[in-house]
């Protein structure tokens, strides 16, 4: 059984009906994201957990083997326009199993699976992305900030087919320097192709968060848990 991460939780309102998983970034921890929830309209929305778990630590390749909390570890080759991907497929299947067990977690305290959404920015994205596609029930929502889709070969053959239409907000500065903009292109062109509703946004923004984005993604909770 795998052990639940350390995370933060935030609920919207008592009894909370729904409940988003939110990962952060390379680095960074789940008090990243926590502070953005006052600042989202769930108008109309029920209830809601925010669910921002802290990634385990590792040594980080492409930080010179410094230990920080990292979702899967990144060797340095894959994020580069035109690059050969080297990833961490076995880094990214654990981490799998670390969001599918808070995902069992919510369901086990009363949250219907088709109220929960599955977010996260940067490295997040990616794991948001990996997991949220091969989960085999049916999901609410899927956003994806700033990052790309890890493994993107493998989806085809492993994805879940429940979830084929699950909405996907992707957004993606355009002056980003950390994953530029051309792998979250080729991530939602790969997306689309599979057949995926994928609703594209990007803002003039780094490696960061825009307010406009902020009142999109309000938008997008709204429609999904409304």
């Amino acid at each position: 059984m795998t052990t639940l991460l350390e995370r933060i939780e935030i609920e919207s309102g008592p009894n909370p009906t729904a409940a988003i998983i939110w990962m952060h970034g390379l680095g960074a921890s789940g008090d990243d994201f926590a502070a953005i929830v006052p600042e989202l309209d769930l108008t109309g929305c029920p209830a809601i957990r925010f669910v921002f778990p802290h990634a385990p630590v590792m040594p980080v390749t492409i930080n010179g083997g410094y230990v920080m909390p990292a979702w899967y570890d990144i060797f340095g080759t894959e994020l580069g326009p035109g690059a050969v991907r080297q990833e961490d497929a076995a880094g990214i299947a654990q981490s799998l199993q670390h969001i599918e067990a808070l995902i069992a977690n919510e369901v086990a305290r009363g949250i219907h699976p088709s109220q929960i959404v599955i977010a996260g920015f940067s490295q997040g994205c990616a794991m948001a992305l990996h997991t949220a596609l091969r989960h085999p029930e049916k999901l609410a929502g899927i956003m994806a900030l700033s990052g790309y889709l890890p493994l993107a070969s493998t989806l085809a053959t492993e994805r879940s087919t429940v979830n084929a239409s699950t909405p996907i907000f992707m957004a993606h500065g355009t002056q980003d320097p950390v994953v530029q903009i051309n792998r979250a292109e080729m991530s939602r062109d790969v997306l689309a192709c599979l057949g995926y509703q994928v609703q594209w946004h990007t803002y003039p923004m780094p490696h960061s968060v825009h307010p406009k984005e902020i009142a999109d993604i309000s938008a997008f909770l709204q429609s999904v848990l409304a």
